[in-house]
């Protein structure tokens, strides 16, 4: 018995040192710190960011937002009307001008020689000015205007000295109404619209439609100096979003599939694919291989996410502190409650979101005794060894 007060002053002393007598894969943060040229050390309780902690419960769920499916503008441009092609740089045109007799600026007066009252000019390319020549009217504005307002300025032009001139103008080849379609389609191009319209399905169905898995599919649309973004299958739900093309637009398919990260004490850490359009706070702890029932604290689940000002207003938190539209947000979730995977299942994971699991409070002080075990179990050895030799 000799032995058992040392073993008794040993327990205090792992107690009292904690975990910094358990094994370590690299320098203690004493070491770090104290051996620094310059150190610039943060002594508050966190880092400097202020964020909000919402327990998650029935009435939060439904002003919990969820990943955007829908970032699409229209640009003014009606869902129902198709915009109005006009003439651009690069196309060829051929002008016809009628006149009610012969004898008149463009009609000879020998009968026969014409078989109508017409002239066609020779096909015109408009130029990179926009114009285009016309004899006797001179430059016109092409670009920018519809064939129908070309006719008329032409026409104008030829009144004072063609007879009752009528003007019509035909648009020989296409080539400025074009949008360009790249990316994960399966043939990618520069494709003609119609007059008639051509939507953004249209034209991705022109170039062979979407390559990629269409959950990790999205669509970005540019319009000059404007650039947005719209799942492929929210475009492809709702006729809304399905919009009118205009010329000069591009539009990029790009597979961009969303991840959550999980770390803590789960069964397996990292960063994780979603693999379908979404997923629930259930299914991303399953794929994290669920928690770890040596390690993990049930009713402290985290999801650490950026979440919108006017969502956690209508879930009643005071976010009078938070100047920014977003505010840092953890979510917390117990999973010890009976109910928990029903609110699991209506809590939607978002693109980047963190899932941390705590480890429970009993962890560090089983690993200290672990190791006060490992280490007394030799000393209760040797005192037994010992008390056998004064045997």
């Amino acid at each position: 018995m000799f032995f058992k007060k040392p073993i008794g002053i040993l327990m205090l002393a792992l107690a009292a040192s904690g975990c910094t007598l358990l094994p370590r894969n690299g320098p203690d943060e004493a070491a770090i710190f104290s051996e620094a040229s310059v150190n610039l050390a943060a002594d508050e309780a966190t880092l400097g960011y202020t964020y909000a902690v919402v327990d998650v419960t029935r009435n939060v769920l439904p002003f919990i937002t969820e990943d955007a499916k829908n970032s699409f503008r229209t640009f003014g441009a009606s869902s129902r009307n198709a915009p109005s092609i006009r003439l651009g740089a690069g196309d060829v045109v051929q002008v016809t001008i009628f006149e009610d007799q012969s004898g008149g600026l463009f009609i000879p007066e020998e009968a026969g020689v014409r078989p109508g009252n017409f002239v066609t000019l020779p096909s015109q390319e408009i130029g990179r000015d926009g114009m285009i020549t016309v004899p006797y009217a001179g430059k016109i504005r092409a670009a920018g205007n519809t064939p129908s307002s070309v006719e008329r300025v032409i026409q104008e032009k030829l009144l004072a000295r063609a007879i009752n001139p009528a003007v019509t103008l035909e648009v020989v080849e296409a080539n400025f109404p074009r949008a360009s379609v790249f990316g994960e389609v399966d043939e990618p191009g520069v494709f003609t619209l119609r007059n008639s319209g051509d939507r953004v399905l249209d034209v991705i169905a022109q170039a062979g439609g979407v390559t990629g898995e269409t959950h990790e599919t999205f669509v970005t649309l540019s319009r000059g100096a404007q650039s947005v973004k719209i799942s492929y299958e929210a475009l492809t739900a709702s006729p809304r979003e399905n919009i009118f093309v205009a010329p000069g637009d591009s539009i990029n398919v790009a597979s961009e599939g969303k991840k959550f990260y999980a770390f803590g004490a789960t069964g397996s850490v990292g960063e994780f694919a979603f693999g379908s359009s979404n997923v629930d706070l259930n299914g991303a702890v399953a794929k994290a291989v669920g928690l770890n029932d040596a390690q993990a604290d049930p009713s402290n689940v985290f999801i650490y996410r950026i979440e919108h000002r006017h969502a956690l207003e209508k879930m009643g938190v005071d976010v009078t502190s938070f100047p920014e539209h977003d505010v840092p947000t953890i979510y917390r979730a117990n999973f010890r409650k009976p109910d928990s995977f029903f609110m699991a299942k209506n809590f939607k994971i978002r693109d980047g979101d963190i899932v941390y699991v705590s480890n429970a409070e009993s962890v560090a002080i089983n690993k200290v005794f672990g190791l006060a075990t490992t280490v007394t179990g030799n000393t209760v050895q040797i005192d037994g060894d010992l008390s056998s030799l004064t045997n």
